[in-house]
């Protein structure tokens, strides 16, 4: 499996990690920390040291519940930053996580490199048209609704067959838009229950049959917090402990706030493999 970023050929024959940039004040981690040119980038550069392969750079907070923002303050937010970010490392790779399509055009034509779209398309109908034009990586979600009222809808008969059978619809449709290099992310902790998110993570290799390379983005989540009683800041151990299991069932991408810890996650799955 490879991806075509910006020309450049990413092999996933070893499970890569993106590192997560907020942008917004209300993230439920790091919202708020990230504001200024320094601090910004000071935090790029800690995650490309520690092995980062992608920034995902996100200036609409998708945690449960999140403010609304308007498509001209998400922009006001994200493009500069993704200037700043390309100007000062003309080789990072940089994700746009924004299910808008005229944010994703305009990051991409400022030196983005591939689409984190949470809601796989549903809320804007012009994201694969765009996506499939600008011939970029796309990360396809699942969710349903919208952050504001995701967590009302996680009634599902069977959460994994539901997942399966959207997906499998979801990248038919992205096909015909010529949309070549597809991930899937099952979208822990949107319109899911603890219950639901434990049940995907449990059979993730199950999606492997659709033939894609998975994303795992369960880093410091609810369903670790609460499990374990406890809070985001101090979630980084269960964290780890998923992030092996994800990689065990075929997650070839790990979507993390801590980027060295992830790397080592991958580097003794890698020798527990061999």
């Amino acid at each position: 499996m490879t991806l075509n970023c910006n020309g450049q050929l990413i092999a996933l024959d070893t499970p890569k990690v993106m590192g997560i940039l907020n942008i917004t004040p209300d993230s439920f981690y790091d919202g708020g920390r990230f504001k200024d040119e320094k601090s910004i980038l000071t935090q790029v550069e800690k995650l490309l040291k520690e092995g980062a392969s992608f920034i995902d750079i996100g200036a609409y907070s998708s945690r449960p519940g999140a403010d609304f923002v308007s498509e001209d303050e998400e922009l006001k937010r994200l493009i500069p930053v993704v200037t700043l970010v390309r100007n000062s490392f003309p080789e990072c790779l940089i994700s746009i996580d924004s299910f808008r399509s005229n944010v994703i055009r305009t990051a991409i034509e400022a030196g983005a490199a591939l689409v984190n779209d949470i809601s796989g398309g549903q809320l804007d109908p012009l994201m694969f048209e765009t996506v499939g034009a600008l011939q970029v990586p796309y990360v396809m979600m699942h969710m349903r609704g919208t952050p504001q009222n995701m967590q009302q809808m996680t009634d599902y008969a069977d959460v994994s067959k539901a997942v399966f059978t959207y997906f499998s619809e979801r990248i038919q449709l992205a096909k015909k838009h010529h949309i070549k290099d597809i991930i899937l992310d099952l979208g822990f902790g949107f319109s899911k229950t603890k219950d639901q998110n434990f049940e995907l993570l449990a059979l993730l290799d199950y999606f492997t049959h659709l033939h894609l390379p998975i994303l795992a983005g369960v880093s410091r989540k609810s369903m670790i917090y609460k499990t374990l009683n406890t809070t985001a800041n101090k979630a980084l151990n269960g964290t780890t402990a998923l992030h092996m299991v994800a990689l065990q069932k075929g997650a070839k991408i790990l979507r993390v706030h801590d980027v060295k810890e992830a790397m080592e996650c991958i580097k003794l799955n890698e020798a527990l493999q061999k």
